[in-house]
């Protein structure tokens, strides 16, 4: 082979590549919009503003949004875009313009974390102004008038935008945030089409949050708002901003695991896919899931969800607005708990043989095996006892079949025997829980609220630092978000503080709005009575109750337990249970099976192989919260309903049309057939239980209430819930909560 044919060989690739880089540069070019080249001329040209008299159609807020005036007189006008709308003073430009329906791009500003003013996506033109100004950071002035729609405006987003892209990674195809992501429509929205930016990519290490939250730090656009959601929302002060500049990243100052309930949170607030749920990684596309709007039942707040379900299986559950109860933000355990709905469950009907197996039969044979068994026992041997997760429809139809085989033992797990049921402010949150936000001061009385009531807790946090409330607690030391004076941790404390003796009892009756909270856990000690009694004492001497204001509150542990109580489930003799021949548990899992004697006959009704289902006789599979419609009531009297996402599993049915099945067969027809006639049985005992969506608040106070001779005990408060993660059947059949017992809680 020649010389001259080698060297042409590799005289041409050469050549080729420099041909290759050529035309890379050209196509390199940037076309941009002509306005945008010159957006003064372009300004110019505009069709000038609609004269002053001219009437413009009237545009509704974003999101129907409503505007409240506290004063009229502080009402100021301000032009947005030409029309003229009146906003308090006190807006910030950015809510005058949603006010004047105008979607303002963002991605660090969030309606209930403070203002950082650090991506510039929010930028507008005000008149006068030299250039454009961040709108979440400017405070609207009278008179000012505001451009959303300039060529500036515009020019001034895409160079934002330009600059959020330049080090993102194309990851969209495999980002789990695809389809609901903030970046992805505001680029398509205000973004170029095309960047200038041709160096490498910068990347980040991926930090360890726990096994909640999934990070991928490259895709971090610095927006800060997990940052300002776990300082002021969470309370903990896990997250931090490191470094400076192209090192700036998010992190924990320390190796460590975002230990907060509510870390789930910042999946929901993250603008991109950097903070995304590592449970749901990589299992669905949001376009494939089905979302039914219904409430959780995990404690007794009632949090509103939506569950994303995608044929038979829950897939996930996101947070749903609800100012008056969680606001938009959920519990970790309402949010990963879901997948214990798939483990664990009960399908089919089942029976114990004689040698201690379970067989599965048909509900004909396991409803004909109970009917006989029940009519062998005295009447007053026969105990019903209701779950933490029961509706108000099952316990109604429970309580009556129980009646009506002649027994008065039926009650709801967590109200002990005596509970005082006949007036229902001794068992609500009286203030309401958006009303504790009006407190400045509170007493908290054997109750944690963060691994009872999480979201409870949260507005208390809020509380705290918004008003700078103080806040004291009386029971066994724990972990507050929020400062907190540990005043003592039992009776003795509250006695002091009855008597007038303990330093607490000046800032008790300085304070203008005091609240006190007391933990449903009390209502498990033999001295409740006067516990309760000195509380409401205190309540009464310290003006904590008057006609604009009623601060004394209870704090209940399960989603049944508000229910149950005005239902009239209560526990009237403390050997019922030990005395039982016959005890039906429906969805009872937390009930102390040794008590329960040899020789009773022992039905479990529910949808988890539990704790209960090793001590049973017959098993009757029942339906979870996702899959029937129910009525449930939460701590503060607020009547909400669930409803179905999914289908029921195997052979499962609702619990009150299994308890009217059984009636039937037992000889003692119940006088329903539907939801329907359940409800309106419900009506005559308990009509506030059918005023779905509504709190009736309790209608009498603590004056009509007998004096208590009993004496409180010196016994400290124990704490009620040693396991934030694992309450409940479906909780301890969670495999996600599982391992955030075995890493979140390790010592």
């Amino acid at each position: 082979m020649g010389v001259g044919i080698l060297a042409s060989r590799a005289i041409r690739p050469a050549s080729r590549l420099l041909r290759s880089q050529t035309s890379n540069l050209s196509l390199r070019t940037i076309v941009s919009k002509p306005e945008l080249q010159s957006p003064e001329a372009a300004a110019a040209s505009q069709p000038a503003e609609p004269p002053k008299n001219q009437i413009l159609p009237p545009r509704n807020p974003v999101g129907g949004a409503r505007v409240h005036f506290a004063n009229p007189e502080d009402a100021i006008e301000v032009f947005v875009d030409g029309y003229a709308v009146k906003v308090p003073k006190g807006f910030t430009v950015l809510q005058a313009c949603e006010v004047a329906g105008v979607d303002i791009p963002r991605f660090c500003y969030h309606s209930r974390l403070s203002i950082a003013g650090n991506c510039r996506m929010c930028l507008v033109e005000v008149e006068k102004s030299p250039k454009p100004v961040a709108s979440c950071a400017m405070p609207a002035l009278p008179g000012m008038k505001i451009k959303t729609d300039t060529p500036i405006a515009k020019k001034a987003r895409e160079g934002v935008m330009e600059f959020l892209l330049m080090n993102h990674p194309l990851d969209c195809p495999i980002c789990d945030q695809g389809g609901e992501c903030d970046l992805q429509d505001q680029s398509m929205a205000f973004g170029s089409d095309r960047g200038r930016f041709t160096e490498m990519k910068r990347s980040v290490v991926d930090k360890n949050l726990g096994p909640l939250v999934k990070t991928v730090m490259t895709r971090c656009i610095q927006c800060t708002r997990c940052v300002r959601f776990a300082s002021e929302v969470a309370g903990v002060q896990d997250l931090g901003m490191l470094g400076r500049g192209s090192g700036e990243e998010i992190g924990t100052y320390v190796e460590k695991l975002m230990t907060s309930e509510l870390s789930g949170n910042v999946i929901d607030i993250c603008p991109v896919g950097a903070l995304t749920s590592k449970p749901f990684a990589f299992k669905a596309r949001n376009w494939e899931l089905k979302g039914t709007e219904t409430i959780d039942v995990s404690d007794a707040v009632g949090s509103n969800i939506r569950v994303d379900s995608r044929g038979p299986e829950v897939m996930r559950i996101i947070p749903r607005l609800n100012e008056d109860i969680n606001e938009e933000w959920i519990s970790d355990k309402t949010r990963f708990s879901y997948d214990g709905l798939k483990r664990q469950r009960l399908s089919d009907p089942m029976i114990r043989d004689s040698d201690g197996r379970f067989k599965a039969v048909s509900w004909r044979d396991a409803l004909a095996v109970v009917g006989d068994i029940i009519h062998q026992v005295k009447s007053d041997e026969i105990v019903g006892i209701a779950g933490q997760l029961s509706d108000a429809e099952s316990m109604m139809v429970l309580k009556d079949f129980v009646n009506r085989m002649g027994s008065d033992n039926v009650w709801c797990e967590g109200t002990a025997v005596g509970v005082d049921a006949d007036l229902r402010y001794s068992y609500l949150m009286n203030t309401s829980i958006s009303g504790l936000e009006n407190a400045d001061l509170f007493l908290l009385v054997g109750t944690q609220p963060r691994v009872e009531a999480a979201m409870v807790n949260a507005r208390i946090c809020k509380t705290v630092r918004a008003s700078n409330a103080k806040v004291a607690y009386i029971g066994p030391p724990a972990d507050f978000n929020y400062d907190c004076k540990h005043l003592g941790t039992g009776p003795d404390t509250l006695k002091e503080i009855a008597e007038g003796r303990h330093p607490f009892c000046s800032a008790l009756k300085n304070a203008k709005n005091p609240a006190i909270i007391v933990g449903a856990g009390l209502f498990n000690r033999t001295d409740k009575d006067a516990i309760l009694s000195t509380v409401e004492s205190i309540a009464q001497a310290n003006n904590v109750v008057r006609p604009d204001w009623n601060g004394l509150n209870y704090l209940l542990l399960y989603a049944a337990q508000a229910a149950a109580l005005d239902l009239g489930l209560i526990q009237q003799s403390a050997k019922a249970l030990e005395s039982a021949k016959f005890v039906y548990l429906m969805g009872a899992d937390d009930v102390d099976v040794d008590k329960i004697p040899k020789d009773a006959f022992v039905v479990y009704q529910g949808h988890h192989g539990d704790k209960a289902v090793y001590r049973a006789n017959v098993i009757l599979p029942a339906s979870a919260f996702t899959e029937k419609e129910g009525t449930y009531e939460n701590t503060e009297g607020f009547t909400q309903q669930t409803v179905p996402a999914v289908p029921t599993v195997g052979d499962a049915r609702d619990d009150w049309k299994i308890v009217r099945a059984l009636s039937e067969v037992s000889g003692v027809n119940l006088p329903y057939n539907s939801i329907e006639g359940v409800r309106s049985r419900i009506k005559s005992v308990a009509p506030n239980l059918v005023h779905t969506d509504e709190r009736e608040p309790a209608a009498f106070g603590p004056s009509l209430k007998p004096e208590c001779k009993e004496t409180m005990s010196t016994t400290p408060f124990k704490p009620v819930v040693e396991n934030f993660y694992m309450t409940n059947a479906i909780t301890r059949a969670s495999k996600i909560m599982a391992q955030c017992s075995a890493v979140l809680l390790k010592k």
